[in-house]
């Protein structure tokens, strides 16, 4: 199949409140596997990213048949992909000030600060409004150049905190929600806070912190591949022309960088939202999938602080719609596009997409073993 590639830049009026009603260009990046031939009506997907991974080292890794987006297009799908403002190649407002990072992670930067390290922005970046606004704009864009209806959603981690409250808001525009790893706090805030929020523009991550936090998830032998760990934090490295020019010298006399991602503040995703008027599983079929051992988007211990208490079942639970259901993958965890079972995704999605189902079923609770088999949950 051959597989167009374009990168958009999108027009885009910001309410990212450092930058409110300025125009700012959103980045896009489209593999178009539409067949040729015959006229044949469109089938669109678009993927989006989290909080921590720039779409483009999450969604398009350049290795092997770790390339879930080409994946896809090669199987006959156009396929967009889209960074949110603070992430990737879309604007990152605020953040190439190193006295904008979270205080506590400042110790990463080299060289060190010098002088007062006062906030020249002391606020959140980004939050639930501008980056469904955003989202909005990307799926009008999309709608618009291809002249399609509808669009299928993929989110990974929390996407879910924008792509599920747009889908409720507007069902007559998205085909269907697939969610892998969604963030998804049952009691969390419905109301937003006064904007802009007290904090701080952006996070930094180091390489180290990075391979820990996964390798805490990490329990059976083919969960992980040798040496992707660095093939991952490469392709991080190659989404942020600031941030690898920061962290500690190797002894090669190069920074070993950092990944820059946005602080962002979130309401309107718990569950009563989540169920609001029967769109999630009614008019909008959805797809819930997570990692046998993934604590990232299970909070284990369960936190005091409702909104940073994670459940993904619970989301499952929250859907009043009948066509929804919820897969756990085994020896997977938060990071599963990068994983063993980063194929038998693909395959499940490219299933999902033209069925809208699992192994012949609209609803109920699955698991998918390292062969990709599908059984119902015990």
């Amino acid at each position: 199949m051959a597989v167009t590639t374009t990168d958009h830049m999108v027009p885009h009026k910001s309410t990212v409140p450092a930058t409110a009603g300025q125009q700012v260009e959103l980045f896009v990046r489209e593999h178009d596997g539409t067949p040729s031939g015959p006229p044949v009506a469109r089938e669109v997907v678009l993927m989006l990213h989290g909080r921590s991974i720039p779409v483009l080292a999450g969604y398009d890794l350049q290795y092997t048949s770790y390339g879930w987006a080409d994946a896809l297009a090669q199987a006959g799908y156009d396929v967009f992909m889209m960074d949110l403002q603070g992430s990737g190649r879309s604007p990152r407002p605020r953040m190439e000030d190193p006295c904008n990072v979270n205080p506590s992670e400042q110790g990463a930067i080299n060289p060190p600060l010098s002088g007062a390290r006062t906030a020249s922005y002391p606020f959140v970046l980004t939050n639930s409004q501008s980056d469904q606004d955003e989202l909005s704009t990307v799926v009008e864009y999309i709608r618009s150049i291809h002249n399609v209806s509808k669009v299928a959603f993929i989110g990974w981690s929390a996407a879910a905190f924008a792509m599920g409250p747009y889908a409720i808001k507007n069902p007559g525009k998205v085909e269907s929600l697939f969610l892998l790893a969604p963030i998804f706090p049952p009691l969390g805030p419905s109301n937003p806070p006064t904007l802009p929020a007290p904090g701080f523009p952006s996070h930094v991550l180091t390489r180290t912190g990075f391979e820990q936090a996964w390798t805490n998830e990490v329990h059976c032998t083919n969960q992980r591949e040798p040496g992707i760990v660095d093939v991952v934090w490469g392709a991080l490295m190659d989404e942020d022309p600031i941030g690898r020019t920061w962290g500690k010298v190797l002894p090669t006399g190069r920074p070993e960088g950092v990944s820059r991602f946005r602080n962002f503040v979130t309401w309107g995703w718990n569950k009563t939202t989540a169920g609001q008027g029967g769109v999630l599983g009614g008019n909008v079929p959805v797809l819930i999938v997570h990692g046998e051992y993934d604590v990232t988007a299970n909070t284990t211990p369960p936190s005091s602080n409702p909104a940073l208490d994670f459940h993904v079942p619970a989301l499952y639970d929250a859907i009043t719609g009948s066509h929804k259901l919820l897969v756990t993958v085994e020896c997977a965890g938060h990071s599963m596009p990068w994983e063993g079972q980063h194929n038998n995704l693909h395959n499940l999605s490219k299933h999902w997409l033209k069925h809208t189902n699992v192994d012949g079923n609209t609803q109920g609770r699955f698991d998918m073993d390292e062969n990709g088999n599908i059984s119902p949950a015990p």
